[in-house]
């Protein structure tokens, strides 16, 4: 990568942390504003991905819709407001179908519905997890995907040379996996045992889960670039793509790190 290129993507990635950084001191309505803006962002990359050019920008903005909703009810409800919105989610969707296939029947099907169902679970489903995280929380889940993707980054870049998977990610190579894995292990374990009231294996194990979930969101995101041969998800980000290019790991690790939090008291 290009000295400025590289400055421009480390400039970005401060700029993040500083507003994320912003949102979780103040708390409350500015963490539930930030989510709701990485989930319309996320989503409208998705579509626009599935659906890319003008014509369709009226699928990207129900998308967005529909995030924001999932994520208001769930601020409101919880978990099990989530799921039940969920569910209507895809009854105003298959009302949606039926209105379009009335009025042309040889033409409508279910795909546009589908993709939009994929991007409400992708995105807002996730994210809601957040919702139920102290700052503590939210703050070790971020650093573990940070961490994974920088150590990944850089061990790739100056050791990697052996391929993990490239027919879905040709670029990312077993010493970058297995940097990534190691770093967020230690840095897990470092805030854990900081802050945290879980014994030690605990954390190692949550660092290698959070990293296992990390890893494979950011393979699943490759797949789909590659599927519709783009380089990024998006262009908002000055040296790093889009946004979906950033909180791929993340979407994966939320989930993981409420399903290990039932299992293991963490903090107290």
């Amino acid at each position: 990568m290009p000295a400025s290129a590289h400055q421009q993507r480390i400039l970005t990635a401060g700029l993040a942390v500083g507003l994320v950084a912003l949102a979780l001191w103040q708390g409350g309505i500015l963490v539930l504003a930030a989510l709701l803006c990485v989930c319309a962002l996320g989503q409208w990359e998705f579509t626009a991905m599935f659906r890319p050019g003008p014509e369709h920008k009226p699928l990207r903005i129900t998308g967005v819709a529909l995030g924001a909703v999932m994520l208001l009810i769930s601020k409101v409800g919880g978990p099990q407001a989530a799921l039940w919105t969920l569910a209507a989610c895809f009854w105003f969707l298959a009302l949606r179908f039926l209105i379009r296939y009335s009025a042309d029947q040889h033409n409508a099907d279910f795909t546009d519905e589908l993709i939009l169902m994929a991007g409400t679970l992708y995105l807002p489903l996730m994210l809601q997890f957040c919702l139920a995280l102290s700052t503590c929380e939210i703050i070790l889940v971020l650093l573990s995907t940070a961490v994974s993707d920088t150590a990944a980054y850089y061990s790739g870049t100056f050791f990697g040379k052996a391929k993990i998977w490239p027919q879905v990610s040709p670029k990312k190579s077993w010493a970058g996996s297995i940097g990534g894995f190691t770093g967020c292990i230690a840095a897990v374990t470092a805030y854990g045992t900081s802050l945290g009231s879980a014994p030690l294996p605990a954390w190692l194990l949550l660092g290698a889960v959070l990293n296992v979930g990390a890893q494979l969101g950011d393979f699943f995101e490759s797949a789909l670039k590659r599927k519709f041969l783009v380089k990024d998800s998006g262009t908002l980000l000055p040296g790093h793509g889009g946004l979906l290019d950033r909180i791929d790991s993340l979407l994966l690790a939320l989930p993981c790190y409420a399903l290990f939090k039932q299992a293991f008291p963490l903090f107290t």
